[in-house]
């Protein structure tokens, strides 16, 4: 489950200092190009996406954005 959504957007709030491609990130990755909308990654600016959140990112095109905190 995401933590929100409006129109167009699929919010994940994370507060932590690594982050990988989850099973939960996986599937709103899914919805999000399946929906044609956004994948919102929420999470602090020291974050750092692992190999596996990465290629994922890159798999899926523009369905993936991280917003900084």
């Amino acid at each position: 489950m995401p933590d929100a959504e409006r129109p167009g957007e699929i919010f994940l709030i994370k507060a932590t200092s690594q982050l990988r491609a989850t099973y939960q990130i996986r599937l709103l990755a899914f919805r999000a190009v399946r929906e044609h909308s956004k994948l919102v990654l929420s999470v602090p600016s020291h974050c750092v996406f692992e190999e596996s959140l990465r290629h994922l990112v890159a798999l899926t095109g523009d369905a993936i954005v991280r917003a900084d905190y």
